[in-house]
């Protein structure tokens, strides 16, 4: 059997196929651009929309200081969150199906902390609202993005990923599903490049100051009032 005959054969039933590349890995990497330039276009227009609004609750109040705490809270969770899912994933997305740790009690969890920093983002500005429209963008993103990857995830792993498919929620996380590893093999260029990349949720808070800052110069003009 010609080398090419033997790759048709072996694609025709992923679930016997040996831990490797996965066979559309071009696929997933398009799909990742792609979330990536949906997520930049949508943080454009989510600036707009934090330029033209203003939070009810006034700079000084304690409640305006309150939900700014809890956004940061958030951001601290999400910079943790991804760091803790690294460790367990550790490079491995593409050749072995990992089922331990977080990824026993979500299939999803570093989308699950990007949404938790993404709302901890939207309440640097002081309105509970835009913390819900900012994680609400990333759940639309995530949820499309996920839809992809899972269909390639089932096509390598087959009946595997079925049925981790069929008892491991998507996003909601079940913590009596837990299951853990005795060793795990870390990488420590992946865990900083990982939390590194979580640190920019924190860039927010000085921004939004600053849209802040020119709304009471009179530089901005906020349209509407969100609570």
């Amino acid at each position: 059997m010609s080398r090419s005959a033997e790759l048709r054969s072996a694609r025709k039933d992923p679930s016997d196929q040996t831990p490797g590349v996965l066979p559309d890995g071009a696929a997933l990497r398009t799909i990742q651009r792609r979330r990536k330039r949906v997520l930049r276009i949508g943080v454009v227009v989510l600036l707009v929309l934090v330029a033209g609004s203003r939070a009810m609750a006034e700079r000084q109040s304690e409640l305006h200081d309150m939900i700014e705490a809890t956004g940061l809270f958030a951001i601290g969770v999400c910079i943790f969150g991804r760091g803790w899912c690294s460790l367990y994933i550790g490079g491995r997305k593409k050749t072995e199906l990992v089922t331990t740790g977080p990824y026993s009690s979500c299939r999803n969890p570093l989308y699950v902390f990007n949404m938790i920093g993404a709302f901890g983002v939207g309440a640097q500005t002081g309105s509970i609202v835009l913390g819900c429209l900012f994680a609400g963008l990333c759940w639309m993103v995530f949820r499309n993005v996920v839809a992809h990857e899972e269909a390639l995830l089932s096509e390598r792993f087959g009946k595997a990923f079925r049925r981790y498919q069929n008892t491991v929620p998507r996003f909601r996380p079940t913590w009596f599903r837990w299951r853990d590893e005795e060793n795990l093999l870390c990488k420590p260029a992946l865990f900083l490049t990982t939390t590194r990349d979580a640190m920019w949720f924190l860039v927010a808070g000085p921004i939004f100051e600053g849209i802040k800052l020119m709304q009471d110069e009179g530089w901005l003009t906020p349209l509407i009032h969100l609570p």
